[in-house]
């Protein structure tokens, strides 16, 4: 659609005329139909804010400004009275450009269908199909929590494995082995045996727990020892520890947990991820997620979504929100809760103890959550959003671009940019950087000179330019504050606001923090952001190693060609050149030598007697990988 500077204009000028008064404003399209709700302490501030410095707005924002034709304003009597009246207003329109809390819930069943060996699993709809099921239930995470605790306590198969058809076919797999399996596969076990223990599992489920279901398989255990049946006493010996076992970690995981909801938000690229975990009465219940599209501002995103989802009457109130980070209006959205539960409700952060890692636990399920929806796994995700948060960026670094320098001698000078895209290795988007007018050692003026031509191909935005093309989220340098300080130069020379942050490593050359030109960042409590770090900084200094050897290797190959009768520098640079590696030359017959431009068949003879049979002192490279620098 795009803005339309005179509309933009006009609504500017009638923003600049409202009063300086808490209130609500509500954003309407050509239609006038409400698209956006929103609520100030100061009307003119806030609704005026929308019209100007367009170029400075999230793209959601933007998206809302273009469709905007007018607005309308309601004035309250305090900051309090318009976010009770903004929650309840967002309720009866659910305006396109609010939060939408749309979950991924809906009713779950447990399934056990009617094959010979069946087997329970976890399913969203409930078929006509004479299996039998459990529920419905609310909360598909109790499902899967419940069907997975019952088969690993009941050691029932979960494999792939179709019986009694695979019987025998094939050695047990790990969960046999660790004791989660009854090994059906071997075929030692009868349809009756197995159904008996099916139906105990059932009773296990349908009972809520251990105590009935171990009496029951306790009894049967002694009368299989007192039949002499030892194997089929120690399974179901093994079946009461596992239930035991499962019970007890319950305790010991979640001891002593008040009644609260921890909540925390994971940012992507375009959308935020939300993930409630529910405590009651010292045990986890629940778990709820939510994807908010087109949100990036994860600070924003939490205070709207505790008003939103808190003053739903479906929504029960604990005393206590666990949160992740900073809530705006946090003392207004307190009283407003308070108010609904007609009791205390604190909205907590955590900075230390067992509440940080129940956070924790919350921010790996919303990363699961936006996982799903990039194709990678929760982990990458919540270390992209853990690093964009400890460096301060605006949004998680999805493309990041890490540099190293390697020097080999008085006489190989390299460089290496190594690209992590999503948390991944992207090898395609890796370049290699011979450095031009080097005599001595120098890491600064190496790295300086390297970041200055891959940037000046980014400004330059060439038709071939490929990845070279692409703006980088991040600059990870391999070195201290100096380097930083050094690549900074060139980023502001060249106009180009893109953070930089070195990788510092200690003297076992392991790493250990990031710096920028000030002071480091510590990242060992960090778990995620430093296994990222530590691949990040290994990978590109094995690049740039590697490259640097095989410089190293072809400079000394291109120095013993020259003593052979017939090849000076120039032939022996066209015959590197022509044939990229020392493995692809010895292979190549006195013809092919010849056929090279600028060699004659005496030089080829020559050069084809000194590499056969004998060779040459240094050999042919192991590695078939073409001299492919890219600048």
């Amino acid at each position: 659609m795009g803005v339309n500077p005179e509309k933009i204009k006009l609504l500017h000028q009638k923003a600049r005329a409202l009063p300086l008064e808490p209130g609500v404003y509500l954003m309407k399209d050509q239609k006038g139909e409400i698209i956006y709700i929103g609520k100030a302490k100061l009307l003119r501030n806030r609704v005026s804010s929308y019209f100007r410095a367009l170029d400075k707005h999230t793209p959601k924002v933007l998206g809302m400004v273009e469709h905007v034709d007018h607005f309308d304003t309601i004035i309250t009597g305090s900051e309090f009275e318009a976010l009770v009246l903004e929650c309840s207003l967002i309720k009866q329109h659910t305006p396109k450009y609010n939060i939408l809390l749309k979950d991924d819930k809906g009713y779950s069943y447990m399934r056990i269908d009617n094959s010979d060996y069946p087997r329970i699993t976890e399913v969203k709809q409930k078929l006509d199909d004479g299996a039998r099921y459990i529920g419905p239930y609310m909360s598909g995470w109790v499902v899967k929590q419940t069907v997975d605790e019952a088969n690993k306590a009941f050691q029932l198969p979960t494999c792939n494995r179709n019986f009694p058809a695979d019987f025998g076919k094939g050695r047990p797999c790990l969960n046999f082995h660790i004791k989660q399996c009854m090994g059906l596969c071997r075929g030692r076990i009868s349809k009756e045996e197995y159904r008996e223990t099916l139906e105990q599992a059932v009773d296990f489920i349908r009972g809520g727990g251990g105590a009935n279901a171990i009496a029951v398989i306790r009894q049967k255990m002694e009368e299989a020892a007192e039949n002499l049946e030892f194997e089929k006493a120690a399974r179901l010996r093994d079946r009461i520890n596992a239930i035991n076992r499962f019970s007890e970690k319950q305790r010991v995981v979640y001891v002593n947990v008040a009644d609260q909801d921890v909540l925390a938000f994971v940012q992507g690229a375009n959308d935020i991820s939300a993930a409630i975990i529910k405590f009651r009465g010292e045990k986890l219940v629940d778990k709820a997620s939510f994807l908010l599209r087109g949100s990036t501002d994860a600070e924003e995103a939490r205070g709207e979504f505790i008003s939103r989802y808190y003053t739903d009457p479906a929504h029960a109130l604990p005393p206590q929100l666990t949160v992740d980070g900073e809530v705006p209006d946090h003392d207004l959205i307190e009283r407003m809760l308070t108010e609904r539960a007609g009791r205390k409700v604190t909205i907590f952060r955590p900075q230390r103890g067992e509440a940080v890692r129940l956070v924790e636990m919350a921010k790996n399920n919303a990363a699961e959550l936006l996982a799903e929806q990039v194709q990678r796994t929760g982990k990458e995700i919540s270390a992209l959003d853990e690093l964009g948060s400890l460096l301060g960026l605006s949004a998680p670094p999805s493309y990041i671009e890490s540099y190293d320098i390697s020097n080999i001698g008085s006489d190989v000078f390299v460089g290496a940019m190594v690209v992590f895209e999503d948390g991944r290795p992207l090898k395609k988007a890796y370049k290699r950087f011979s450095m031009r007018g080097v005599e001595k050692p120098d890491d600064y003026a190496c790295m300086a000179q390297m970041l200055e031509r891959r940037l000046t191909r980014l400004l330059a935005q060439e038709e071939d330019g490929g990845s070279f093309n692409r703006r980088p989220d991040l600059l990870l340098i391999d070195g201290g504050r100096g380097h930083v300080a050094t690549v900074r130069r060139v980023t502001e020379r060249l106009g180009l606001d893109i953070p930089v942050f070195g990788m510092v490593k200690d003297d076992r050359h392991r790493t250990r923090a990031i710096t920028s030109d000030g002071a480091e960042i510590s990242i060992s409590s960090k778990r995620s952001v430093f296994t990222l770090i530590t691949n990040i900084q290994d990978e590109t200094h094995r690049f740039a190693v590697t490259y640097s050897r095989k410089k190293h290797q072809k400079s000394g190959f291109e120095l013993a060609i020259r003593n052979i009768g017939g090849i000076g520098p120039a032939r022996a640079k066209a015959l590197y050149n022509h044939f990229k590696t020392q493995k692809r030359m010895y292979a190549a017959s006195a013809e092919e030598l010849s056929s090279v431009k600028g060699m004659t068949r005496a030089a080829a003879e020559n050069l084809y007697r000194a590499l056969h049979p004998q060779g040459l002192e240094c050999g042919p490279d192991s590695e078939n990988a073409e001299d492919d620098e890219n600048s």
